[in-house]
């Protein structure tokens, strides 16, 4: 997910923290929309002790990330060359549901992969969707985000 639809503001990072141990325990319905648990689906690419293998893991994953507030994943995750020096999260975005529309390659037989896709938020009561085109590519053997569009 390249930026959102609307200003972010800053949140204390305790806060932040308390948010993500709530919504991120291991047990808990992985929020990528997945049928596994957080500790078996993403939450085990956010603590690196997997990493993700295709494109459209990865993108379930940073979406999870974002969730959950994980910048520390969206960042190491993102290619180096298009990787901006930090992520503002919106401490007022909830993020409700991840649908994923087509994707192209991405898997383990490619070096990259597209991944389109409508991610449905409530923010201030008032509910959107970001509907986007992500690009992944292959850097040093792993998935990366590289960079994303928006589609009407």
């Amino acid at each position: 997910m390249a930026r959102r639809p609307t200003r972010p503001t800053r949140t204390s990072s305790s806060a932040r923290a308390s948010a993500t141990a709530r919504a991120s325990r291991d047990d808990a319905p992985c929020l990528c929309g997945l049928p596994a648990s957080y500790g078996e689906c993403c939450g085990r690419f956010h603590a690196a002790t997997a990493a993700a293998p295709t494109a459209e893991r990865l993108m379930r994953s940073r979406y999870s990330a974002f969730a959950v507030g994980n910048e520390p994943y969206l960042l190491t995750s993102w290619h180096p060359a298009t990787r901006p020096s930090r992520v503002d999260l919106d401490p007022a975005m909830r993020w409700a549901r991840l649908e994923i529309l087509a994707t192209t390659e991405g898997s383990a037989f490619h070096t990259t992969g597209t991944v389109t896709f409508r991610a449905r938020y409530t923010r201030r009561g008032e509910e959107g969707a970001l509907h986007e085109r992500s690009r992944f590519e292959r850097h040093d053997g792993a998935w990366v985000y590289v960079e994303g569009t928006f589609v009407e």
